[in-house]
């Protein structure tokens, strides 16, 4: 019969006090030389801005509050509030259609996001710009059949109009997808569980699966918004005097490119700044429960 011997006492580890152990922290010394590297870039970079001639922070201070930079910052807020206004009430119909169990609303709304989406911005805006080379005149009554009404299409459809078209229709193409993608990322157990519960189906989306799908929509659509709102800037080829088409006009009479460019810059990112806030607390109120 064989024994196992025990272990001497000199072989066994003696217990080790973690509170009497030294940590020491890991050196990372490149993290602070790309840190100094960038912040002598950062700090060339202000010494420019404040030292540089060219920037002519004097012109810049005399036009940011001027009268027409306001005027047109009005416009260019008009312009992004009524595109985006109506261009979610059409995008919101469009993702419905895409959703149906109807084909024919699902074809219909299927060919007018890739139609929407095929073509360029400014083409859109041109064209609504001269539609009434197509069409001088509409009427309103029966289809096919007599009219009731008729009018000018010069002398209804303004630039701004044609541009508010533009934009909302553009705009439909992109937030009807970003609609139908929320709604489709809300698990279909939700749905499941909202009919188990007997509810109308008016409850069933608007208090079920909305507020869920609220969750994945608004991260895009603050940046369909936002970048709605800078693209405002391309109805300046319809002689539109929204911000930066004012901005040109100034620059064209005092030769101050730059400074007025930067008036222009300087009024884009206090707005995006102030639609990123608006973003947050949005964001926060649709995230209650979700995250602990």
């Amino acid at each position: 019969m064989s024994t196992v011997a025990a272990l001497p006492d000199s072989r066994v580890a003696p217990a080790v006090d973690d509170a009497a152990l030294t940590v020491v922290p890991t050196r990372h010394p490149w993290r602070w030389v790309i840190a100094g590297i960038a912040l002598v870039l950062v700090a060339q970079f202000a010494h420019g801005l404040i030292t540089n001639p060219g920037w002519d922070w004097s012109t810049f201070a005399q036009y940011i509050t001027a009268a027409s930079v306001l005027a047109a910052l009005k416009v260019t807020i008009e312009l992004t509030f009524w595109g985006t206004l109506l261009g979610f009430f059409l995008g919101i119909w469009l993702a419905i259609g895409r959703l149906s169990d109807n084909p024919v609303l699902q074809a219909i709304s299927w060919s007018y996001v890739w139609l929407f989406r095929s073509i360029p911005l400014i083409v859109q805006l041109l064209f609504w710009f001269n539609i009434a080379y197509l069409y001088r005149t509409l009427s309103v009554g029966i289809p096919f059949g007599p009219e009731f009404y008729r009018f000018d299409v010069n002398g209804v459809l303004s630039g701004f109009t044609a541009a508010v078209i533009g934009l909302a229709l553009h705009q439909a193409a992109y937030s009807a997808e970003i609609i139908r993608a929320g709604i489709i990322s809300v698990d279909q157990g939700q749905w499941e569980a909202a009919k188990a519960l007997g509810l109308p189906w008016r409850r069933q989306f608007f208090g079920v699966i909305a507020p869920q799908a609220m969750r994945g929509i608004l991260p895009n659509a603050a940046n369909e918004v936002i970048s709605l709102f800078k693209g405002t800037s391309i109805v300046s080829t319809m002689a539109i005097a929204e911000l930066f088409y004012q901005v040109q006009v100034i620059f064209g009479r005092n030769g101050r490119v730059v400074p007025l460019l930067m008036v222009a810059t300087v009024w884009y990112i206090v707005l995006t700044t102030v639609l990123n806030i608006a973003q947050y607390y949005i964001e926060r109120h649709f995230a209650k429960g979700s995250v602990r």
